[in-house]
């Protein structure tokens, strides 16, 4: 997003170290201050309220937001545990809530403005053994789309999207590759994806540029797939 002349607030669960580390690169590059970053636990209200005002200082407002926290989870509904329940469901589907409610101010400010919620396509394809993490994307959905519809109704010029991806090269399928190795969890994960190979982060990436952008001013409430033909297939 930096590369496509956005001014950019990164949050993370991290180290603050390991996101100055990101900033420094992304400002390095850009030969000026374009972000900036804090550390945040997505589940904490006031956090919310905090950093936003933060970020509204730094960037001189806030045109877009992304929110792409989220954590995986096993199990079928007899192995489900009511703490990892409710872990995922305030990661995944309540910090998505929270972010939209507290950054709504920030973007009405600086209307025509952007949500992108990062879901997956856990919210269309069943699977028994992923009951947790499924249902708190079908729930991002949903939630996508009140954001929307609230927003257009009462003429407010933000526009709520959600994206969702198939497999990616991320932190959350490291799992998958420490436990099978590395040909056997690719077989794993890519046997049903047409195009026979994992996302990229980039592939989510353009995605979310779109969504960012004025290219997309009459896209509103809409789930844009990006799953190398899985979902069709």
């Amino acid at each position: 997003m930096a590369q496509h002349g956005a001014r950019v607030f990164l949050t993370d669960l991290a180290d603050e170290s390991v996101l100055t580390r990101i900033t420094d690169e992304i400002n390095t590059i850009h030969g000026k201050q374009v972000a900036w970053a804090a550390s945040q636990d997505v589940r904490d209200e006031s956090r919310w309220r905090t950093l936003l005002d933060e970020a509204s200082t730094a960037m001189e407002g806030i045109s877009v937001l992304v929110n792409n926290a989220g954590v995986g989870s096993n199990g079928g509904i007899e192995q489900i545990e009511q703490q990892e329940w409710r872990r995922v469901m305030e990661v995944n589907v309540e910090s998505i809530m929270l972010g939209c409610k507290h950054a709504l101010p920030h973007l009405r400010e600086s209307q025509p403005s952007s949500i992108i919620n990062i879901a997956s396509v856990a919210a269309f394809r069943v699977n028994p053994h992923l009951i947790t993490y499924n249902t708190s994307k079908a729930a991002v959905t949903m939630l996508t789309k009140s954001v929307a519809i609230d927003c257009a109704r009462n003429r407010i010029d933000v526009r709520c999207n959600s994206v969702h991806p198939a497999f990616v090269r991320t932190g959350i399928v490291t799992p998958i590759f420490q436990r099978l190795g590395e040909e056997a969890a690719m077989r794993e994960l890519t046997r049903n994806i047409p195009m026979g190979r994992l996302g990229e982060p980039d592939d989510v990436a353009y995605a979310v540029i779109y969504l960012a952008s004025d290219e997309s001013r009459f896209v509103t409430g809409a789930e844009l797939v990006v799953d190398g033909g899985l979902c069709p297939a």
